[in-house]
């Protein structure tokens, strides 16, 4: 028993000297000693390139600390210093933060480096500053960088949309756990969401409705503000990446312009576009024109995947037999493939690299201009045949990743599949490296979470689904699987949890789960 005690007090130790920031730094060392901070510490800008970066600091102390810094270009101690390190042979976006009683140093090669580690320090002085003031920083000595250079979130608005300020909201908290590719999907039946100046209809009329209720009205994005939103992303070093779904999931788009459709189902009438018109790929080509212009990413998600949901019709379109008797097409999974293709090409003319899913690592489509998002768990044949082509690859499985899935076992509204769900620790626990080789690293840029939102009509329950699973996720993107631990991550989670309750934040509380009860819905359906 004495034993068990000693063993007791070292681990509760352990967990005491962890450095609090989530994602976990790769390496970091404690140091004697507590800096002290008030609104009388300048801020020393080294180098005028990092100045936005200095502006954001000062910014975020005001905004979530209550301190006034300034800046200033003269050296006096106390002081938090920015300066910059020499490039070498670290990863995009690594950094140093020294803490030590005199003097906070932040230091990197780049731009990028430097706001991940004033994300670092703002989570430690977020934490002190809950306890009151002064603020009072244990010093540490952290040398960083991220193991994958994708570490996504996707939010899907075309089934519930949202709005500017809590599409910020979610830019905010990317930012805070230094994730960096924000997904954004925002046409599928539901509605369309992104203003397209040459097809006027597309928002007027696609952009009626929701999942919830197909008559809402009309609700979509100018494309000013799409330009003020992606403005506000590139000043957290988030690449926004818009998805415009094809041939599949076409219904508001197919409202509008009707003449583009390829028909559906039964169960989804009007569910893609017709592969077999010059017309649909020049209206389609158009849009991602536009598109293109609106998004300095490059990179345009197509979909691709579902299509066998709704093409049933084009066993019956005339256009689309004759395209298959002179193309010599066998089946309608190779006018999928043709679709696909072609769409791909008009991308590459823009200097664009497609973003599909996983159902189109079955298409011939160059793997230097192609990125495979693999979603179906249940499938990693079609992970491991993406790779074998060469293709890179994100990894978003439904499980661990998908967050409309429930988190929890007494949840009712949320998805599961064939019962099972996704809590913090699986999300935590997912591990990339178990399923691919070795040699095949090179082509896993690395992982995105989905927020799907059939199930999440009101921003209370998307808080609740995404806090604090989103900690989660950055930390199993960012740190390296040697380096990571869920207890200790548990530990540190706590803390940010009073982080959350202070910025008002609804989120699912996993150690005591009945402090915010899963948020009710009107009409929602269960699991």
């Amino acid at each position: 028993m004495r034993f068990f005690l000693i063993l007791i007090c070292i681990g509760a130790s352990a967990f005491a000297q962890q450095l609090p920031v989530i994602p976990l730094p790769n390496q970091y060392v404690k140091l004697e000693g507590k800096f002290s901070l008030s609104s009388n510490t300048p801020i020393i800008v080294g180098d005028e390139a990092f100045r936005p970066q200095a502006n954001y600091l000062q910014q975020e102390m005001l905004r979530s600390a209550d301190l006034t810094l300034n800046l200033q270009n003269k050296s006096t101690a106390p002081a938090i210093i920015i300066n910059r390190l020499k490039p070498d042979a670290g990863k995009a976006g690594s950094y140093q933060l020294l803490i030590k009683a005199n003097e906070i140093r932040i230091s990197s090669a780049s731009e990028e480096g430097i706001f991940y580690a004033i994300n670092s320090l703002m989570q430690l002085v977020r934490e002190s500053a809950l306890k009151g003031y002064p603020v009072l920083i244990n010093s540490w000595d952290i040398r960083d960088q991220p193991q994958y250079a994708w570490r996504g979130l996707m939010l899907d608005e075309s089934r519930q949309f949202f709005g500017k300020e809590t599409v910020k909201f979610i830019l905010d908290w990317m930012a805070f756990y230094k994730l960096n590719r924000f997904h954004w999907h925002l046409t599928d039946e539901p509605g369309w969401r992104i203003e397209i100046k040459k097809y006027p209809k597309l928002t007027l009329v696609g952009g009626i409705g929701d999942f919830t209720n197909r008559f809402s009205p009309a609700k979509y994005y100018t494309q000013d503000e799409i330009r003020e939103i992606v403005a506000y992303a590139r000043e957290r070093f988030i690449t926004v990446i818009p998805e415009i779904d094809m041939p599949g999931h076409a219904g508001a788009s197919n409202r509008a312009y009707p003449e583009y459709s390829g028909g559906g189902s039964e169960k989804y009438p009007d569910f893609t576009f017709n592969p077999a018109k010059k017309e649909t790929y020049d209206f389609l080509t158009d849009i991602l024109k536009e598109t293109n212009s609106l998004f300095p990413s490059d990179m345009v998600h197509l979909g691709g995947d579902e299509v066998h949901f709704g093409n049933e019709n084009w066993n019956k379109d005339a256009h689309v037999q004759q395209l298959m008797k002179e193309k010599k097409m066998p089946d309608l999974k190779s006018v999928e493939h043709y679709f696909i293709q072609r769409m791909a090409d008009s991308l590459a003319k823009m200097n664009n690299k497609v973003l599909l899913w996983d159902e189109a690592a079955d298409s011939d489509l160059p793997p230097a201009n192609t990125v495979i998002f693999w979603w179906r768990h249940d499938k990693p044949a079609q992970l491991k045949h993406a790779l074998s082509k060469g293709y890179q690859v994100v990894l978003s499985p439904r499980l661990p990743l998908y967050f409309d899935f429930v988190q929890d076992s007494t949840h009712r509204v949320g998805r599961r599949w064939e019962g099972g769900f996704n809590t913090l620790e699986r999300v935590y626990n997912f591990s990339p490296a178990k399923l691919h080789s070795a040699e095949q690293t090179r082509l896993v840029l690395g992982i995105q979470g989905a927020l799907w939102t059939e199930r999440i009509p009101q921003v209370n329950k998307l808080e609740y689904m995404l806090f604090p699973r989103i900690s989660a996720l950055a930390e199993a993107s960012w740190t390296r699987e040697q380096n990571k631990g869920y207890k200790g991550f548990e530990e540190r989670l706590k803390a940010h949890m009073e982080i959350y309750r202070k910025d008002k934040i609804y989120f699912f509380n996993p150690f005591v789960p009945l402090e915010n009860p899963e948020p009710r819905i009107a009409g929602a359906k269960d699991n």
